[in-house]
């Protein structure tokens, strides 16, 4: 998928910011800058058109269109034909299915946490009343409010990745995509292994391309297989959206227990704001403690560590 757009200046500049621990070393000619997010390429380009290729493009394009209408009051259409064929077909909101998702990837503090749901047909209104959507457009407090409600009401299973067993198992051999992509095999496993479901689809929020998915389990004993693959699965599917927030809330769960651990307010994410937190940390309790509390491979650990120097 390939999105285009002309950002405003003050856009491109948080952008040259935003990817600047992004940046691919060869640039393209005409080019500010070609960066890596995950599964998209984005580039810059002098003339201020930004183009974002792969399959989460809309994903991450969406982040800079949302900010140009806050910032600029500018709205940005990127919809066509082709995409709207593709999201006219793909929605099974009203389909009994079995979906997963997962949060933490994104964050340098807290686990990476994946669930896998199964909501039928006959769930799909008491879900809906709930305000089951999306756990991103969500507020946390909302999410605290709604997922013990879902977790009485439909089947699912969550695992958990704590950061010992991450920065343990991390590795230019296991990256990011693969761990996602174990831990939903797993959890999707898991789940149809506890009842004989009658679902019509299992969906995954994709992450990466399904032919790449299904390398990253081929050694899992056990596989779910007959997967459908879509961007934004949590709009489309109730499953996906309420595995969305059940993951969520278990995430706000652990933070919250981190946080009283430590005695530190835990930001969420991977900004300044967690290199501050994460210097606080060290000093408070040595630089051993982010083994069991972060991400080591993020660029935040470099960062903490210069401010400890500096310091």
């Amino acid at each position: 998928m390939n999105i285009v757009f002309k950002a405003s200046e003050n856009i491109q500049k948080k952008m040259i910011k935003y990817y600047e621990d992004k940046r691919k070393e060869k640039t393209p000619s005409y080019a500010v800058f070609q960066a890596v997010e995950e599964d998209t390429i984005i580039t810059l380009y002098e003339s201020g058109k930004v183009m974002f290729q792969g399959t989460s493009a809309d994903i991450d394009a969406n982040l800079w269109i949302e900010m140009e209408k806050k910032l600029n009051n500018r709205t940005i259409d990127i919809s066509n034909d082709s995409k709207k064929k593709e999201t006219k077909e793909n929605i099974f909101f009203n389909f009994s299915t079995v979906g997963s998702d997962e949060v933490g990837t994104g964050d340098y503090f807290g686990p990476i946490v994946v669930t896998a749901s199964y909501v039928s047909k006959e769930d799909i209104n008491f879900l809906t009343d709930l305000g089951v959507k999306d756990s991103k457009k969500l507020t946390d407090e909302k999410i605290i409010k709604i997922a013990p409600a879902i977790i009485k009401k439909i089947p699912y299973v969550t695992l958990v990745l704590d950061n010992n067993k991450y920065n343990e198992n991390y590795s230019e051999d296991v990256n990011m995509n693969k761990i996602k992509a174990i831990l939903h095999n797993k959890a999707l496993v898991s789940l149809l292994n506890k009842e004989k479901y009658a679902y019509e689809k299992i969906v995954i929020d994709q992450f990466v391309y399904p032919k790449k998915y299904f390398e990253h389990i081929y050694s899992a004993q056990q596989k779910a297989v007959n997967i459908t693959f879509m961007t934004k699965a949590e709009d489309k599917c109730l499953s996906v959206a309420a595995s969305s927030i059940i993951s969520r809330y278990t995430f706000l769960v652990k933070i919250k227990n981190l946080e009283k651990e430590l005695g530190i307010e835990i930001p969420k994410g991977a900004g300044t704001k967690v290199d501050e937190v994460g210097a606080e940390i060290v000093k408070k309790y040595g630089f051993n403690k982010l083994k069991h509390i972060a991400k080591l491979n993020f660029k935040n650990t470099s960062k903490i560590k210069d401010i400890l120097e500096e310091n």
